[in-house]
């Protein structure tokens, strides 16, 4: 397999990186999963928009153009074979002195991953699973996707290596907020809901697009603070990423829910296939 750095497209064997890459050193960098769709990069636009974002916050000097990277993720699928493909596009601070650097990074690193989809037969139903371990807080006014990700991975152990669970975060204050990987809604008497971005959460670019689609079914979507009974008394539950696109959820604790048999989610799937084309 074959990996995009600094330039280069090499065997992912023959990478390397500086120990001093202040990526590895401080966990500076941010980081957007997409997949590839016959070839195409699916809402490609807005997950530059959020890294460079992402990069203007770090002091990290550098913005990448929607046809830069088009042109590395079409030469990494052809060196890799794959049309349909996980992307994982990877921008850390680069190398520096040991010490905390208050200096814009110049020379970042640039790494773009791609991994095969895994074979999965019809819709995936997940087990909603609310956490006891507590969302953290954004590092600074609002959540980026960085490397700053041991919480997730904490959520992780903490309900285990099963695929069919999604860990559910709760804030300090016992809003919910999101899942390991991903965002969630949920749907009562035709009102789609989520938490808001003021609670801390990723405003994941796949949750951006559902609400979009929401809306333009003529579907009213609120964002707020909500406590887990709201999340119990809900007629559908979905979660949201790049990776896994809309996931239907089965169960919460000990009540069951229509799944991919939700009328909602069959809905909101069917204008997320229809827009793939397009975006």
């Amino acid at each position: 397999m074959f990996i995009y750095i600094n330039g280069q497209f090499l065997e992912k064997e023959k990478a390397t990186i500086s120990p001093y890459d202040h990526g590895y050193i401080y966990g500076l960098g941010v980081f957007e999963t997409f997949r590839t769709y016959d070839g195409h990069p699916f809402l490609l636009k807005e997950h530059l928009e959020r890294l460079n974002a992402g990069l203007e916050e770090m002091l990290i000097s550098r913005q990448f153009e929607y046809e830069e990277v088009l042109q590395i993720i079409e030469k990494l699928s052809e060196l890799n074979g794959l049309k349909d493909s996980y992307i994982r596009f990877n921008v850390s601070a680069g190398e520096g002195e040991i010490g905390l650097q208050t200096d814009s990074y110049v020379d970042p690193t640039v790494i773009m991953y791609q991994e095969p989809l895994p074979l999965i037969s019809g819709v995936v139903e997940k087990e909603a699973v609310v956490l006891n371990l507590k969302r953290n807080t954004p590092e600074t006014t609002y959540r980026l996707k960085s490397h700053h990700f041991f919480n997730n991975v904490a959520a992780k152990r903490e309900i285990g290596s099963d695929p069919s669970k999604e860990g559910i975060f709760l804030t300090e204050k016992g809003f919910l907020a999101e899942g390991v990987t991903s965002n969630i809604f949920w749907v009562k008497n035709g009102v789609l809901y989520t938490p808001a971005l003021e609670t801390g959460i990723l405003n994941g670019i796949t949750r951006q697009f559902v609400m979009k689609l929401a809306q333009q079914s003529e579907m009213l979507v609120e964002e707020g603070f909500y406590k887990i009974d709201e999340l119990e008394g809900s007629d559908e539950i979905l979660l949201t990423n790049s990776v896994q696109e809309i996931v239907p959820v089965k169960k919460l604790k000990d009540r069951t829910y229509p799944g991919k048999n939700g009328e909602y989610f069959i809905k909101l799937c069917q204008k997320y296939k229809s827009n793939l084309i397009f975006k």
